[in-house]
């Protein structure tokens, strides 16, 4: 039986055992994968600085021996990450200004964020909220009613987004209770739920929290995080297969990563294996400037020529928008093709 089949058919908190499991230190993900820390550029500095975190799932998936591995260098604090770097920040996409109530972040009309955790099973080393305070700006128990309030007392809001950290890292229970609660707040017409958890820990997709997701009043679209199609493999394939029959939507958003996915190759793979789990490209992001992750950065005319080339290559539906967030505009900003 494939772990998939077995993730559907266990409680509701197997995958939990799955992620206590995952590696905690660097030196440890690499010595399993047959590298030197050196041959690799690891700098315990720049762990220290943001912790390392990446589940075994997603370590099955890196090509043992490989130092240029594109799964290993989304993950591998470098000592690239220690340089100073002109023009990046802590906050780059103007987070803490949209604060307008515990957890509830507020920059496009119709819509907002809940940031209901800080937890993540995988730490990308490029996160725009690496740096995050995520102590005093996440959505806490004692909070909820208070947040649910400002958010029906705003009957310009519409849709809400379920982040974080993972919103997939919160227990069924609390996932059931909140969707109970935001489906009572009558303007509400949707909710999204953005969430790196089904690829990197597709056990997370057990029958309990697609019932839940099936049965939620209001429809829910999931966008899954996979920036190549290396993180596709079968198990991914079969939870996303699963988690497509129950949600409204799934879509898949990435990020444009030097020495990950900067390669019109790279992108066009993404988009044919994403077809073909069931997920639609959304968006592609140029980086959010956030420190430590400047090494992962492609220029605008690098990345405007990539995308060029992906349109050419791909039918319409499998081209992502390549856009920017800035902070204080109001919505995603599109780069210009021409």
């Amino acid at each position: 039986m494939s772990p998939a089949a077995r993730a559907g058919e266990a409680g509701p908190d197997h995958w939990t055992h799955e992620w206590a499991g995952g590696f905690g230190r660097a030196r440890e993900l690499l010595a399993w994968l047959g590298l030197e820390p050196a041959a690799v550029g690891l700098s315990e500095a720049a762990a220290d600085r943001f912790a390392f975190r990446v589940t075994r799932s997603f370590a099955r998936r890196m090509r043992r021996g490989d130092p240029a591995d594109p799964l290993l260098r989304q993950v591998l604090p470098a000592t690239d990450e220690l340089l100073p770097a002109p023009g990046f920040s802590q906050d780059p996409v103007g987070d803490l200004g949209s604060r307008r109530a515990p957890g509830l972040l507020h920059k496009y009309h119709g819509r907002a964020l809940l940031v209901t955790t800080a937890s993540c099973a995988i730490h990308c080393r490029y996160c725009f909220r690496r740096e995050f305070p995520y102590e005093s700006n996440r959505l806490e128990p004692r909070d909820q009613a208070a947040t649910l309030a400002a958010i029906a007392a705003d009957p310009s809001l519409q849709e809400i987004i379920l982040s974080g950290g993972d919103p997939l890292a919160l227990d069924d229970h609390r996932l059931e209770a909140l969707f109970a609660e935001l489906s009572r707040i009558p303007q509400l017409r949707r909710l999204r739920m953005h969430t790196r958890l089904p690829v990197v820990l597709p056990a997370r997709i057990g029958d309990h929290l697609l019932r839940l997701l099936d049965d939620c009043p209001l429809p829910v679209t999931v966008v899954i995080h996979a920036n190549h199609a290396q993180e596709l493999d079968a198990e991914v394939e079969s939870a996303l297969g699963r988690l497509r029959m129950a949600c409204a939507a799934l879509l898949n958003q990435s990020v444009l990563l030097r020495g990950v996915n900067d390669s019109v190759e790279s992108l066009a793979e993404l988009s044919e294996r994403l077809f073909a789990c069931g997920v639609l490209p959304y968006y592609l992001h140029q980086l959010d400037r956030v420190s430590g992750a400047a090494h992962f950065e492609v220029s605008d005319d690098e990345a405007i020529a990539l995308a060029r080339a992906l349109g050419a290559r791909l039918p319409g539906y499998l081209v992502p928008r390549l856009v920017r967030e800035i902070a204080g505009e109001p919505a995603k900003t599109p780069l210009a093709l021409t």
